[in-house]
């Protein structure tokens, strides 16, 4: 991932911390539940913990049990933390790692008004975690490890910091097959999940890289085209909003009109640039017809660290 890719990616799903989307619009609801989420899961946390940006539900594959400590990488407003809360109980951890700070913000705001003291959020790459090595027993992840470039540093360090015998639970988008240039190279596809995806032999071979056993690479036979009938979702939308309005990729009843000269989904408060208006038009394109299912699945992932690591 180039710089400007990666600025593109945090300015992306920043703007989507601050958009307001939640469980309370009806779009959003509709995103989380064609992707596992039952109605029961999430009226039990925060509305703002889910913005519709899910491809999964690894919190009900995990098999989580009470006293664990669980990891959730990219955690953006915390339902997946929020929901392996109250699995682990009191006696266990939550912890939510997402390197958008204004994903952390919200995360640690939902904590408090949700008074969960088992959670934490930590500002941090997935590649460089603030955790110690051999302390946690699983690690979930929900769309996240498409948006990183290096794959292998990546489920090394998730390798690290799981206890021997720990145990991995990941919702992802895998590729099918190639994507085709004009997806693969631009910024809209990657903040799309699609561009830094990796095919279902390219994801077994880096976990058997890092040393990992039991890797199964299942796919959920997802719709991806939800994101679309639901309304679009963060920076993987087909409208260029204002920010400020409160919607940034919303579904369509909060979707405010295009201000030109105002905040775009991905950018900054200036008047977009010609390259910024080109990239939201590439977004617009791909969402509008591209065929996510031709390319790419929604794939459940479960990989074990063997206990003589």
């Amino acid at each position: 991932m180039t710089d400007n890719v990666r600025s593109a990616v945090k300015d992306g799903y920043g703007a989507v911390a601050r958009s307001g989307l939640s469980s309370d619009a009806e779009g959003i609801s509709r995103i989380a539940e064609a992707f596992g989420y039952s109605t029961e899961e999430l009226s039990s946390i925060p509305a703002e913990a889910n913005m519709g940006l899910s491809c999964g539900n690894p919190v009900a594959m995990a098999s989580i049990r009470a006293g664990e400590t669980i990891v959730d990488l990219g955690s953006g407003g915390g339902i997946d933390v929020f929901l392996a809360a109250q699995k682990v109980g009191p006696q266990g951890r939550a912890i939510g790692i997402d390197m958008t700070e204004e994903m952390i913000q919200l995360a640690r705001a939902n904590a408090v008004k949700h008074e969960a003291g088992n959670v934490e959020f930590h500002l941090a790459e997935i590649e460089n975690m603030p955790l110690e090595s051999g302390s946690v027993d699983c690690v979930i992840s929900n769309c996240v490890l498409n948006l990183v470039a290096d794959k292998d540093k990546a489920v090394a360090e998730i390798f690290r910091i799981l206890k021997p015998g720990g145990r991995v639970a990941i919702s992802d988008i895998v590729l099918r097959k190639a994507l085709p240039d004009e997806i693969r190279d631009s910024k809209a596809g990657w903040v799309s999940c699609i561009s830094g995806a990796i095919s279902f032999d390219d994801n077994r071979g880096s976990l058997e890289r890092a040393g990992f056993s039991d890797i199964e690479i299942i796919d959920s036979n997802s719709d991806l085209n939800a994101y679309r009938e639901g309304g679009g979702t963060g920076c993987c939308s087909a409208e260029v909003v204002e920010d400020a309005a409160s919607s940034c990729c919303g579904p369509a009843e909060v979707v405010a009109p295009v201000v030109e000269e105002t905040s775009s989904c991905c950018g900054s408060s200036e008047p977009a640039a010609v390259e910024d208006e080109a990239y939201h038009d590439q977004m617009t394109e791909i969402l509008g017809q591209f065929d996510f299912n031709e390319f790419a699945a929604s794939a459940k992932i479960f990989a074990v660290k063997p206990d003589t690591a």
